[in-house]
């Protein structure tokens, strides 16, 4: 059956108004945080899976790095283990890390790698430990008002990154898929928020672009409204003035980060629409919150 001339004329257009984009963005690389609603529902997650096997396709570089707070909570309650949290942070004792590395780097990883290779992508599921990938060191923060506690326990930060094992994956055509678990030189395995660890990865990679799925359409103003084109001295406004508070603010933090240390820009996207990764790269609109200090097109 042949596509209706309405239809037809969609598509083409469609087709010419991602030209450009695949044209610039040939050969850059981008680092994406997959979580929220496109993980955890089945047909959002064979979506992502096809858009980044269409971006390796067309040259690009992307590389995932993945959450799974809901699949971790499930399993600690199975086992009876009670999560505490701070600043949306999982307090995670010796027990809970267990159970964190065995969801995050088995589990989820491989769902996600055999997701894209269903789709006819080649994919790598790693942790930070592997390759020396991550080195973590114990998350220490000022406690924040309100906050009863900052003690946080084996949740982690990011010492260092050794890339080394990306470069290696890239070359040989491969999709890295990323679980946000690492060592410490203390010899415990840290938990690190995967926004965090996306972040340093797109500073250390020179990246193109950050981009984080969330289950919100973007950074709200204060009448509710989505915001981009922002800059980061926009966005550290937006922060003072208290209009970005609460779980978004670590996003937004990690997004601030890795704009101001070269990352071109950062975009907050709404996992919950299907082909958002490949609807805020590709066209002239885009679906969420554009973060730069560089004069770009919108949605790109």
């Amino acid at each position: 059956m042949s596509l209706s001339r309405e239809n037809a004329e969609q598509f083409a257009r469609v087709l010419t108004e991602s030209l450009p984009y695949i044209q610039r963005f040939t050969g850059k690389t981008m680092v994406i945080k997959f979580g929220g609603n496109a993980m955890t529902d089945p047909e959002l997650h064979e979506h992502f899976a096809r858009d980044v096997v269409l971006m390796k396709l067309v040259g690009m570089n992307p590389i995932i790095v993945h959450g799974g707070g809901p699949q971790i909570g499930k399993l600690l309650e199975r086992l009876g283990i009670e999560s505490t949290f701070i600043d949306g942070m999982r307090v995670t004792d010796e027990e809970t890390a267990d159970v964190v590395e065995m969801v995050l780097g088995a589990a989820v990883n491989k769902e996600i790698v055999e997701s894209i290779q269903r789709n006819g992508g080649r994919a790598v599921g790693i942790t930070g430990k592997d390759g020396g990938l991550v080195h973590a060191k114990a998350l220490n923060r000022p406690q924040r008002e309100g906050e009863k506690s900052n003690d946080f326990g084996l949740v982690g930060d990011v010492d260092s990154i050794d890339t080394d094992i990306l470069t290696k994956l890239k070359n040989n055509g491969y999709i890295p898929v990323i679980a946000p678990v690492a060592g410490g030189e203390d010899g415990h395995t840290y938990n690190i928020n995967a926004d965090l660890v996306a972040g340093k990865l797109a500073e250390v990679l020179s990246a193109e672009k950050l981009i984080l799925l969330t289950n919100v359409s973007g950074l709200l103003d204060k009448q509710g409204e989505t915001l981009t084109g922002l800059t980061t001295t926009k966005v550290e406004a937006l922060i003072a003035d208290k209009t970005i508070s609460g779980g978004m603010l670590p996003k937004i933090e990690c997004a601030l980060g890795a704009v101001k240390h070269g990352v071109n820009s950062a975009h907050i996207i709404d996992g919950r629409v299907a082909h958002a990764t490949l609807l805020e790269i590709f066209s002239d609109e885009g679906i969420g919150t554009l973060i730069s200090n560089k004069p770009v097109d919108s949605g790109s």
